[in-house]
């Protein structure tokens, strides 16, 4: 199959640090419990796991939840529990200032909290060595060049929605939090 015929497949732009950050955080949670458990029992660590819990997934929110991900016919931006989703043909500009911006069709400029950002240029180690482009230019490059290979197709409406799974999450972990608290004020 040639590169012509052959469909590129989705990618997925996140920040860089996100899934150390995220894997870090759910370390440190995991040993939080674990210690809980040893120390007061099953029954304090019911009653403290939902803040730590709390706490994993707002750090979930802010460091890997949020990303870009295109494919051929648009994207996907989804910055903390907003998700919006686009086709190409409703995409005015895409520009990197310190995050990745997107202007829509409908007037509006989308800066995506996960996904390229502006960074300072590689060092070169040596002198003759030519100086590589910053991965966020890189990746824009990369975005722009899919917007402008989009098919007439990819015209699909904006659409804004939340992120319910994520919301759904939060919901639980505060109804075992008030669960908690009255548990624990009885």
């Amino acid at each position: 199959m040639s590169d012509a015929i052959r469909p590129v497949a989705a990618r997925t732009f996140r920040a860089a640090t996100g899934l150390a950050s995220f894997v870090l955080c759910a370390l440190v949670a995991l040993f939080l419990l674990g210690d809980a458990v040893v120390r007061g029992g099953w029954g304090q660590t019911f009653l403290l796991a939902p803040w730590v819990l709390l706490a994993l997934w707002v750090l979930y929110e802010f460091t890997w939840a949020s990303c870009v991900r295109i494919d051929a016919q648009g994207a996907v931006v989804q910055n903390l529990l907003r998700r919006t989703t686009f086709g190409w043909a409703q995409v005015r500009d895409i520009d990197l200032r310190w995050q990745l911006v997107f202007t829509l069709a409908d007037g509006k400029d989308l800066t995506c909290f996960g996904g390229p950002a502006r960074s300072r240029p590689v060092r070169r180690s040596r002198e003759d060595e030519e100086a590589k482009a910053p991965a966020g230019i890189r990746e824009l490059t990369e975005i722009r060049d899919r917007w402008q290979a989009a098919p007439a197709a990819a015209d699909a409406a904006i659409r804004r929605s939340w992120d319910v799974p994520a919301l759904i999450a939060l919901g639980v972990i505060a109804v075992w939090a008030v669960a908690a608290i009255a548990i624990a004020n009885s």
